[in-house]
């Protein structure tokens, strides 16, 4: 099946009828999202550009990576250029996490990726929480399979300025958390974006989670009495933490 020769024709703008559609988005980018790789190869047999973004900034291999499509995302690899990835402002590494696809992640490592690849500043300020790596994504999402894939394959856990560490604690991710430990994530950590507070920032994030607690102090973490106090008398369960200060010999 080919393509009428007035398809393969550009206008002044040098686009072929097939780059964009009412959206926004090109052709390629909605057989990227469909996930039918003879769709994918029909059009770049037909020069149907697999480097231009869409509005948002976003490249078909994006698409693929978020949505899953292991056979597109093979092929777009490698037919996306560096230079369109650079503009982008996102790695597909991020899309892949984000989407929760560990068979897409891992060829997307296996085909030289760096997992340690911010966001943009420009689009990490869309986000609330001012996220920019990849990790972020997948530790956020309590996804255990992607996190461990990419700290195996070299993912720095404290990139970010609300570190990894803090949101797996503050959602209760006990996996995760040891993990991220096990791999030398800051434990100490502290989030001062939104306040220039020193109060022990994980501390503050399980203050009703003894169990979460103690692997945090076990871990390292380091408490002084002040936050030891503020700790037992605000928390629902204060004569545990009391007992727990005490133990440890801070009361």
């Amino acid at each position: 099946l080919k393509f009428p020769s007035a398809f393969r024709e550009t206008d002044i703008r040098g686009w072929l009828p097939l780059h964009r559609a009412n959206n926004g988005d090109s052709v390629m980018m909605d057989a990227a999202g469909s996930g039918n790789p003879d769709c994918v190869k029909l059009l770049l047999e037909n020069a149907a550009d697999p480097n231009l973004a869409s509005r948002t900034g976003h490249l078909p291999l994006h698409r693929a990576a978020y949505e899953g499509h292991y056979l597109v995302l093979q092929t777009l690899v490698a037919v996306t250029s560096k230079k369109a990835l650079r503009l982008s402002g996102q790695s597909p590494v991020h899309s892949a996490a984000d989407g929760g696809h560990a068979h897409c992640l891992k060829l997307l490592i296996d085909s030289g990726f760096d997992v340690n690849s911010p966001l943009s500043a420009a689009i990490s300020e869309n986000y609330s929480d001012m996220r920019r790596s990849a990790l972020y994504f997948a530790v956020s999402n309590g996804d255990v399979t992607c996190t461990e894939m990419l700290l195996n394959a070299g993912a720095k856990p404290d990139l970010d300025p609300l570190r990894c560490l803090l949101v797996a604690v503050r959602a209760g991710r006990y996996e995760i958390v040891k993990m991220l430990l096990a791999k030398q994530a800051d434990v100490n950590c502290y989030f001062t974006v939104v306040s220039d507070t020193v109060f022990p920032t994980a501390l503050q994030y399980c203050l009703r989670d003894e169990v979460m607690m103690r692997l945090l102090l076990n871990s390292g973490y380091q408490a002084d009495l002040t936050a030891c106090t503020f700790l037992c008398f605000s928390s629902v369960n204060s004569l545990a933490c009391l007992a727990l200060c005490i133990c440890l010999g801070w009361w």
